[in-house]
């Protein structure tokens, strides 16, 4: 509970703080300005792949070593993974400085009085990605730890700092958008190194030099082998289409998706932070054989993020085109259509990462990444046909985004609940019943509540208070269960009489 009140804190500062530089940046910068930068740091991201396997994989297999309580392995396990990291940063810079510079030069589509600044934009990016990488062993320490409080410490430095970057872009005499990436490099820069400072003090097993352990090397490099499929199939359906909507659309609507990204990813702050709490528990109660207080916690932790995300959701789909508004002024053509498909999809998304969570712990994800790979890459090629042979608007490749999520999630729980000893039965019962009973009351908010484009403040906000009370009706009537309703009835009570 005290790990994720720290995460809560940590997020609604980052949360407030960072949709305000958007708009400041997007004046700043303009659409097309940004829409390039949104694009360009994507090639890179793009190379980068093995970096979320990699996450993953290092996250577990520290998480594991410290739940089996053994400070030398976890300090091998640590030195090994670093070690692994610089490797994969130097390979990054490699590829990017060679086959992605030529990709820059001659697929996307950016204005040639432009081109100069993008390239600055794309170099900076290529040494933000390597500092990022080098990173991911310490975070992964710190959320092995479960030090939550140090980690939303650190989050809000970063925003705070990127605050700063808004005001120099606002102020120095130079390019804007070269500033911008300079900026945000040199902001990468000091984050790594207060990472590196706080984990070299008080955490043991970062106090170590990067070692290869060659043993060690094979059986994590054989854990994300597996991983690596589903990494690809992330950086397809996410910076590919990136680069699919340049090449067909231009930088505008890049910035559009720019924009409906970070919003889908203000609101999916909200339920990581419990499930980025979770997680922790999750592996170490797997390891500890603790089966039944492990499903307990897929539970929960599926159920909590859902009721959240929802809260959040469903207000901004219905009053979606006055908040744009409000919150950037100029808003670029189809974000209003991105940022809802999105958030539909991202309902699916406290689910799927409880489930990813789970068969982690196992380490039985073989049959899993490839089955759910070979899905979520199945969205790029479909995108690519629709709009070469059909001419299809950009929204269409966002709702086959949206369908595939849907399948894709169908395969995770048919194959990743017999890994992790979780009944078809029990799953249902307790999770999918739920959202069974509720997804009718959902879907008639959506369709009969209509709100108008007015910017009037005041009316927005008494319109969203309205939609979140008849939301919460249905959550307690028909979402949770008898002795979770009464547990909360009991609480107000205890809570009205203090």
């Amino acid at each position: 509970m005290r790990n994720t009140l720290f995460l809560y804190i940590r997020m609604i500062f980052v949360m407030s703080v960072s949709l305000y530089t958007s708009r400041v940046i997007l004046r700043t910068l303009g659409f097309e300005d940004y829409g390039i930068y949104d694009v360009v740091a994507g090639v890179i991201t793009m190379l980068s792949f093995v970096t979320a396997s990699l996450g993953g994989a290092s996250s577990r297999f520290i998480t594991y070593s410290l739940g089996k309580d053994n400070v030398k392995e976890s300090k091998t396990v640590f030195a090994t993974i670093l070690y692994i990291h610089i490797v994969l940063a130097i390979f990054v810079f490699i590829i990017g400085e060679t086959i992605g510079l030529w990709f820059v030069y001659n697929k996307l589509v950016i204005p040639i009085e432009r081109f100069e600044a993008s390239l600055y934009v794309y170099h900076c990016s290529i040494f933000t990605t390597m500092i990022h990488i080098i990173s991911i062993p310490y975070n992964s320490l710190i959320i092995a730890y479960e030090r939550m409080n140090i980690f939303a410490y650190i989050s809000i430095i970063e925003v705070i700092l990127k605050l700063v970057v808004v005001f120099f872009l606002l102020v120095l005499p130079f390019d804007r958008l070269e500033t911008y990436a300079i900026l945000l490099l040199i902001v990468q820069i000091l984050i790594r190194m207060i990472y590196s400072i706080y984990c070299n003090k008080n955490l043991v097993i970062s106090k170590v030099k990067p070692k290869k352990d060659v043993g060690l090397i094979k059986n994590m490099l054989s854990y994300t082998s597996w991983t690596l499929a589903s990494g690809i199939a992330y950086v397809g359906y996410t910076q590919g289409l990136n680069i699919l909507l340049n090449m067909f659309f231009g930088p505008v609507v890049n910035a559009a998706r720019g924009i409906s990204v970070q919003v889908q990813n203000a609101i999916f702050s909200f339920t990581s932070n419990i499930q980025t709490a979770m997680r922790p528990q999750i592996i170490k109660n797997f390891a500890a054989g603790n089966i039944g207080e492990m499903h307990k916690l897929v539970v929960m932790s599926s159920n909590l993020g859902f009721i959240l995300i929802l809260l959040l959701t469903i207000p901004i789909i219905i009053c979606i085109n006055p908040i744009l508004t409000i919150w950037l002024e100029k808003v670029p053509k189809h974000t209003a259509n991105f940022v809802i498909i999105m958030l539909l999809s991202g309902l699916i998304e406290p689910y799927k990462v409880t489930l990813l969570n789970a068969i982690h712990a196992t380490g039985k994800i073989r049959k899993f990444q490839i089955s759910e790979s070979i899905f979520l890459l199945l969205i790029l090629p479909i995108s690519y046909i629709s709009l070469k042979c059909y001419n299809v608007s950009p929204e269409y490749v966002f709702l086959i985004y949206l369908i595939i999520q849907f399948i894709t999630q169908i395969v995770r729980v048919i194959i990743i609940l017999p890994e992790m000893d979780m009944s078809f039965g029990y799953y249902f019962k307790k999770i999918l019943l739920p959202l069974l009973k509720i997804s009718p009351c959902i879907v008639s908010i959506l369709y009969f509540i209509k709100v108008s484009n007015s910017t009037d403040f005041l009316g927005l906000l008494i319109y969203i208070i309205g939609i979140e009370v008849l939301l919460i009706f249905a959550i307690l009537f028909l979402y949770l269960n008898n002795n979770e309703r009464r547990m909360i009835f009991d609480k107000m009570k205890n809570f009205s009489r203090k």
